[in-house]
């Protein structure tokens, strides 16, 4: 039980405009009338609470969008919502929550889809006010840098770079999505077999910790916490910016769809393209036959033109390659960014049909190049007959081991592996296939990490510390290390469950 002068004491934490404010006594927020002088609710001096530049938020419509994500599946309400103003908001807020244990989750556009950005009565802080780009720094030899804000979008970013003729070496297929999000878990995409992921493409951060701490970190300053926080999952610290390395941008690019009816054949030519860097862009679909069955597969595949490389040349680009002549072969020549942007008119027709908002119970998982044919046939005969939903896609598509060079991306000791991300659509309105899907996920994990596989942790996957501690392997005493250090009391992302159950 705390003493009434200390609950005083810890009553004078900032909240909202100087008028809201934490009771530890009840675990909520409460409010006075105003920061010069004021009361909170049922007395208690709030006198000397430093203002925010931004707004912290306690209506019911913030707390309960916030208990949701992109997967619409878990629902965790927060007791607050911080949108701030300016990252000393974020500071102010994360070190008054360290000093009264109040947990704390960041959340960039709400991508995740296991409740990963959510936190049950605590704070959400929303780093999408965080937005700002730039300016560019372009290097005479070549390339560049821009530092962004966490906030900042990755479509926004890139048609910002191009104003310069540079761009950032990798991307997910989905550009709506934050900077501080993707890279707080990886950021894989079909550049990646050239550039690594977009966490191997950071030279900088600047990050505040679990103790309220904001900290500029790098390969050279900070070196074991720039190690965390990348692919770190929010556990040791949120980012507030991040500097890109940029490359020369090409003005058009030339887009391959080839099929193939051959699982090995279509493994086999992406594991060759992979190796050979033919291609700026590599990855690859599955496709379900009339009757259910996976038995199709197509290699997608983007070489770009001036002046990021030469001019393509489909004869030379397509020589030896085993897909089927007699299908739907395309090969086109696109914009730059249209390439990049190529899922915007899918998910606006999505979003227009009320689809957008369905659940989305994603399973992402790392599979050993070696054993990528057998695990992945196994994988998708157990997956026959079942309904993706609309807009539902299996991705399969080869990374190179040694462009990734980030401890925490946590992939299979092999020089080319595979991802297979099976991305559900499901009715929300029926939880049952939902609840299966979920645990066939973890039955799927299972296997594939017995395979020494991992997963990409943005899924649906139910995971316990015993769990986390298998996927991070050689890699875990230095995540435990730097978790102690920079989150003492454990109060960062608890939604993922990492160093609690």
């Amino acid at each position: 039980m705390l003493h009434q002068p200390t609950r005083r004491t810890l009553l004078h934490g900032l909240a909202g405009a100087g008028v809201i404010a934490f009771d530890p006594l009840t675990r909520s927020w409460v409010t006075g009338r105003d920061r010069r002088g004021a009361r909170r609710a049922g007395g208690g001096d709030l006198a000397g609470v430093p203002p925010l530049d931004g707004t912290l938020l306690t209506d019911a419509a913030a707390l309960d969008a916030d208990a949701d994500d992109f997967g619409h599946v878990v629902h965790r309400r927060p007791a607050a919502v911080l949108r701030p103003g300016s990252v000393a908001d974020v500071v102010a807020m994360v070190r008054f929550c360290h000093d009264h244990g109040v947990p704390v989750a960041a959340r960039g556009q709400g991508h995740g889809t296991n409740g990963q950005a959510q936190v049950a009565g605590g704070l959400v802080v929303e780093t999408a006010p965080l937005d700002t780009i730039g300016p560019v720094a372009a290097d005479p030899a070549g390339g560049g840098t821009v530092t962004v804000g966490a906030g900042a979008l990755w479509s926004a970013v890139v048609r910002e770079s191009l104003r310069h003729g540079l761009t950032p070496p990798v991307f997910t297929d989905y550009l709506e999505l934050s900077v501080g999000g993707t890279l707080s878990v990886g950021g894989l995409g079909g550049q990646t077999h050239r550039h690594g992921a977009q966490v191997d493409n950071v030279t900088a951060l600047e990050v505040v910790t679990g103790t309220g701490e904001l900290v500029a970190c790098s390969p050279a300053r900070h070196p074991d916490l720039f190690r965390a926080v990348l692919a770190g999952l929010g556990q040791c610290a949120v980012i507030v910016s991040a500097t890109l390395r940029l490359r020369t941008a090409p003005s058009s690019v030339r887009h391959y769809l080839l099929p193939y009816t051959d699982l090995a054949a279509f493994l086999d030519d992406q594991r060759r393209l992979a190796a050979e860097g033919r291609f700026d862009y590599l990855e690859g679909q599955v496709v379900q036959g009339a009757r259910g069955a996976f038995s199709g597969y197509v290699l997608e595949a983007v070489a770009y033109g001036p002046p990021a490389g030469p001019e393509p040349d489909d004869a030379a680009l397509l020589r030896d390659l085993r897909y089927d002549p007699s299908g739907a072969v395309t090969a086109e020549t696109l914009d730059y960014f249209g390439f990049l942007d190529r899922l915007a008119p899918g998910v606006a027709a999505l979003e227009q049909a009320g689809l957008w908002s369905w659940s989305h119970p994603w399973l992402n998982l790392l599979l050993p190049g070696d054993r990528a044919a057998g695990l992945s046939r196994t994988l998708l005969d157990g997956l026959a007959g079942q309904d993706l939903g609309p807009g539902g896609v299996v991705l399969l598509y080869p990374l190179v081991g040694r462009r990734l060079h980030t401890p925490l991306l946590r992939v299979p000791d092999d020089p080319v592996p595979y991802l297979l991300a099976v991305l559900w659509t499901l009715d929300p309105t029926d939880p049952t296939p939902i609840a299966a899907r979920t645990a066939a996920n973890h039955a799927a994990y299972e296997l594939v990490r017995k395979a020494g596989g991992t997963q990409y942790p943005v899924d649906t996957i139910p995971m316990t510390p015993t769990d986390w501690r298998a996927q991070y392997g050689p890699t875990w005493p230095d995540f435990t290390t730097a978790k102690h250090l920079y989150d003492p009391h454990n109060l960062l992302a608890p939604g993922q469950h990492i160093f609690s159950a």
